[in-house]
């Protein structure tokens, strides 16, 4: 399987591709993980991209597609892969459908974790955290029994950043501007399926396994025509 995640911040993309990545032995790739190894492993081009975000700069499109493409040629894509977090852009989309037609093999589905945009709000800015233990905690699906006490160790909890209201809407308008024509573009190439990110997330799962089958049987279909 060769599948596209898709989806908003927030939306369970992290959780739901850990699923599918276990379930069909499959590796989850996702670019922040690529630029992590690169930087590690001292790469020549993970060195390219720390310069730029040390600068607090985003990764040139060149570099992080060519940092993708190296990691599609490692052995444990030959069976296929989960990208999470690429492409990001028609043009990344593009790079990828033709990278993957050299190989002669295609994409058998974009998925899309779909979730309005008001629900994100309120599921990211409500999350809180303790700093001493680092126990998690909702304040509507799993507050503490104390307010803003870690029931655990006693401490006071706080709100990261990330989760501060005018952050989660800030990285929603930069995904509606950069990764929506992504949807428009799979669908059109008959690739989309989406799945209602609002419900539990066993829900999710069973209807991303269905959809999942499908593309499998339609691939098994094609390959033996």
């Amino acid at each position: 399987m060769r599948i596209i995640l898709l989806g908003p911040p927030g939306a369970g993309k992290g959780t739901q591709a850990q699923s599918i990545s276990n379930k069909y032995s499959i590796p989850q790739i996702s670019t922040g993980d690529i630029f992590r190894k690169n930087i590690t492993d001292g790469t020549e081009l993970g060195i390219l991209a720390k310069s730029y975000m040390d600068k607090g700069l985003l990764v040139p499109d060149n570099v992080t597609i060519d940092l993708v493409k190296n990691r599609l040629k490692e052995k444990d894509t030959e069976k296929g892969f989960l990208l999470d977090g690429f492409p990001r852009t028609i043009h990344q989309a593009e790079v990828l459908e033709a990278l993957l037609s050299e190989h002669q093999v295609a994409l058998d589905v974009a998925l899309q974790i779909e979730v309005p945009r008001e629900f994100i709000v309120m599921r990211m800015t409500g999350r809180r955290v303790c700093p001493s233990c680092g126990a998690s905690y909702h304040l509507e699906f799993n507050p503490p029994m104390l307010e803003s006490i870690c029931d655990d160790c006693g401490s006071k909890l706080i709100q990261r950043k990330d989760d501060k209201r005018e952050t989660v809407e800030e990285r929603l308008e930069i995904y509606d501007f950069q990764t929506l024509p992504l949807i428009e573009y799979y669908t059109k190439k008959g690739k989309l399926k989406t799945v209602d990110g609002t419900k539990a997330i066993n829900e999710v799962f069973e209807e991303i396994i269905k959809i999942l089958g499908e593309a499998n049987d339609h691939h098994k279909e094609s390959a033996g025509n």
